[in-house]
């Protein structure tokens, strides 16, 4: 099946995020953990700026996305959070976008954590899917770079994911293309799975950078009704 796919723009405020109810799916996940990469890889296309430094992007940026006979739809790759270029800076700019992005005012949306599969159970991915799971009804987990380990780590590996989010956790990889026709169907049921908004508090999107591994005995719904309390 064919891609195209276009740059729109990059969005700091609410009003240069997309308006014209075209279905979006925003990319979250730690600095550096590779979500430009894999847009690029899902679009077969070098249309997305990523780098070995952490803090490339510190924009939400739009690609508007057309597969084959597939309605369009909007990729977002919103600003990593944890360690970044800018420090302070660049966890609030993370901040403001998210907040800007999963707003009440605008449409339904959903939304990919993306993990590095190296490193199971980082504090601040826990936090940022607890958030996720306040936020967005649509939502999933993907642990990219699964190339970089064996298949008995990788395994080993996916088995603490699973645990530790009580959620399925898809592995793929945007440097050999291990999982992508499987995330685009990912990202099908998600498109497909989404509600209306509803109003809500919004928790606020402030995974730290403490990033040490935790075990599963916290759930993300657990996390997720401390922070929409707050």
């Amino acid at each position: 099946m064919g891609v195209d796919v276009e740059f729109v723009r990059s969005a700091r405020h609410t009003a240069d995020l997309p308006r014209d109810g075209l279905a979006e799916v925003a990319l979250v996940g730690r600095s550096n953990v590779g979500k430009s990469s894999l847009i690029n890889a899902l679009v077969r296309r070098r249309v997305a700026r990523s780098g070995a430094a952490p803090g490339t992007t510190r924009l939400a940026n739009v690609y508007r996305v057309l597969r084959g006979p597939a309605g369009p739809l909007y990729l977002v790759d919103l600003p990593g959070y944890g360690y970044a270029r800018g420090g302070v800076e660049a966890v609030r700019a993370f901040d403001a976008v998210a907040r800007a992005y999963f707003g009440q005012q605008r449409g339904p949306a959903c939304a990919l954590l993306v993990v590095d599969a190296r490193h199971p159970g980082l504090a601040s991915d826990r936090r940022a899917w607890a958030w996720l799971t306040a936020a967005v009804d649509a939502r999933a987990i993907v642990a990219g770079k699964i190339d970089r380990l064996a298949r008995s780590e990788r395994n080993r590996a996916l088995q603490e994911w699973n645990a530790v989010f009580d959620e399925p956790v898809l592995p793929v990889s945007a440097a050999t293309g291990e999982g992508l026709d499987e995330l685009w169907k990912l990202i099908d049921r998600l498109l497909n799975s989404r509600t209306p908004n509803t109003p809500r508090n919004m928790p606020r999107p402030s995974p730290d950078r403490t990033d040490r591994p935790q075990g599963p005995r916290t759930s993300p719904r657990s996390w997720s009704a401390s922070t929409s309390r707050r």
